[in-house]
């Protein structure tokens, strides 16, 4: 399983999955920690840390811009810098890494120089204008022609002062702002226009990542923060399990009656998705509608959980799935009606879910596309414990935040059909 074909069908298990899963480490936490770490002077180890194409673009990435990443083991990082960054001649290729490429682009102000980050054919769709905007208030010559990848910065340092970002689109635009904001030459005040975000509890972590290697950030009323320039302290620290993936295993569990042991409690999460862990246990009496602006990477898994749901469930809150490695608001939509035609539709931003516990035992073969999106293709393979025939194309592309993911569904007794 570790290398899947262009195609895997799952085989509806005939019996509740019960075992253990070591989850990866958070994606999330573990780029945040890696762009602190390099802006870092010393030597820091992070433990616990996801391997995988998002962190690989990142670590790869800095290593380009001086400083030295080591990887002893398959969960450890050993980062040493100088707490400068230095420019690189080439460009930064960040594939489809969003935290890569947002937290780098505020970081490359901090470079004495032009840095110019890019990526591939779905990060050239993603959105980065309000950021690049934010730095040129801050007077970085940052330029994104697009208003997508690729950005070109030519920095000379952050000088401080006050800035306002529109975070709308993505938290993350926050998150890269903060984290550079420590390197700069005076105190930065961060504050967000109209107090519109998207995911808070990211900015959460953010801020928590910060604090473990000596940033120093005061918040100014529900919708500011004040960093100040400290710059960062090498330090050790434990990446926690990624809350993204254990929804999938959450809602296996949930849709076979299985007990899958995955180490640690919902409660004892602090990423913002492990919320969808009450909404998982409701099933099949999931809410008629859900906030999913909090909780943002588990709305796939919800959707596909909700197609058995006793009651029609409405998604709100979700506009910026639209800009996430691909619209997932479209293609929950679409992949669900390829199963049954009005089993989901869009309503503007919202998605509405018509749930149908008779589609559980059916045979209906449908081949999923996944759009090179490593969240629709696990939440979609979750269809498949419950219905015949679901295939799921391009299944590669979960190495995007978890390599693992089909090793562990077949460890827990799924089969899983490559095509031949």
């Amino acid at each position: 399983m570790t290398d899947p074909a262009s195609a895997l069908t799952i085989v509806p298990p005939e019996q509740p999955l019960v075992g253990r899963v070591v989850l990866p480490g958070s994606k999330s936490i573990t780029n945040r920690m890696l762009l602190i770490a390099a802006l870092a002077h010393g030597t820091s180890r992070l433990t616990g840390a996801l391997k995988s194409d998002d962190t690989i673009h990142m670590a790869a990435a800095l290593r380009q811009l001086g400083v030295a990443v080591e990887e002893p083991d398959a969960t450890s990082f050993v980062v040493t810098a100088t707490g400068e960054l230095q420019p690189s001649d080439a460009p930064l290729f960040l594939g489809n890494a969003g935290t890569a490429m947002r937290f780098l682009t505020a970081a490359a102000a901090t470079i004495r120089g032009t840095t110019v980050l890019d990526g591939d054919a779905h990060m050239r769709k993603r959105p980065i204008a309000p950021l690049v905007e934010a730095l040129r208030r801050m007077g970085v010559a940052a330029d994104a022609p697009t208003s997508c990848p690729p950005v070109t910065v030519a920095g000379t340092g952050l000088s401080g002062g006050r800035v306002v970002v529109d975070a709308g689109l993505s938290s993350q635009y926050v998150s890269a702002l903060l984290i550079a904001a420590a390197c700069a030459e005076a105190p930065v005040e961060i504050a967000l226009a109209g107090g519109d975000i998207g995911a808070r509890g990211y900015i959460d972590l953010t801020l928590a990542a910060m604090a473990r290697f000596g940033g120093e950030v005061a918040p100014m009323g529900e919708t500011g923060w004040r960093v100040e320039p400290t710059g960062y302290r090498a330090a050790e620290a434990m990446v926690e399990p990624d809350a993204s993936a254990a929804t999938y295993l959450w809602a296996a569990e949930t849709l076979t009656g299985g007990k899958i042991d995955i180490g640690l409690s919902a409660d004892r999460f602090s990423q913002p998705d492990a919320k969808a862990q009450a909404l998982i246990a409701a099933y099949p009496q999931m809410p008629a509608t859900i906030d999913g602006s909090q909780m943002q990477d588990a709305v796939p898994t919800l959707a596909v959980l909700a197609a058995f749901n006793a009651q029609p469930v409405r998604f709100t809150g979700i506009a910026n799935l639209r800009v996430k490695e691909c619209d997932r608001i479209r293609a929950l939509a679409t992949e669900l009606n390829r199963i049954r035609p009005g089993l989901a539709e869009e309503q503007g931003d919202d998605l509405v879910i018509h749930g149908d516990p008779d589609l559980v035992g059916q045979t209906l073969p449908t081949s999923i596309e996944t759009y090179a999106d490593h969240r629709i293709a696990m939440a979609f393979a979750l269809a498949g414990l419950k219905i015949a025939g679901i295939r799921i194309l391009d299944p590669g592309c979960v190495a995007k935040t978890y390599p693992g993911y089909w090793d562990a569904l077949a460890s827990l007794g799924v089969r899983l059909l490559p095509d031949t």
